[in-house]
């Protein structure tokens, strides 16, 4: 049956096109919340152990919510990690395990490239495609990338303060 939403089959394609690249960073993003997840070590384990479960919790469903939104459009997910990997904006650190700090900040580096992507996501398929259905989706996204980078920054000035009045009490103490 033909579809006919409002939308030609160009611009549904074109749209299809930008969320199997907001798919694919999900994917990657996904991949590395999980193996973070999975690898943290030290005195902050337990509180990113739990934070990077909450993470990847939404991001999965978030995966389920972008694969719905391109069948919606009568299109077709991505499904491979080739396919992942060749439509994402994201890079993986094949065979580097960094310390909880540096997990962070390359966490907050993906949110934030998100992010941007989706800023421009937003704009072209609400100007190019016409598709303001995808674009509100879309935004709702950018937010919840926007809230998890925010926790991740906000855990990284955390440990920048408490490391700052260590450093000061050993100061006062020789």
């Amino acid at each position: 049956m033909s579809i006919n939403i409002g939308l030609s089959e160009q611009e549904r394609q074109g749209v299809t096109e930008l969320l199997n690249k907001v798919l694919a960073d999900a994917y990657l993003l996904l991949i590395k919340t999980k193996k973070y997840h999975w690898d943290v070590v030290g005195p902050q384990f337990r509180t990113l152990h739990e934070l990077w479960e909450e993470h990847y919790q939404a991001l999965t469903t978030n995966i389920d919510a972008i694969a719905e939104r391109i069948r919606t459009l009568n299109g077709y997910p991505l499904g491979t990690a080739e396919g992942f990997l060749k439509n994402a904006s994201l890079k993986e650190h094949p065979g580097d395990l960094p310390n909880a700090e540096e997990m962070v900040r390359r966490l907050v580096v993906d949110h934030e490239q998100i992010i941007r992507n989706l800023r421009e996501y937003v704009d072209q398929t609400s100007e190019e495609f016409h598709d303001e259905g995808t674009s509100d989706f879309l935004t709702g996204l950018m937010e919840e990338h926007e809230e998890m980078a925010w926790m991740l920054r906000s855990f990284i000035e955390g440990e920048a303060l408490e490391s700052g009045k260590r450093d000061k009490e050993l100061a006062g103490k020789s």
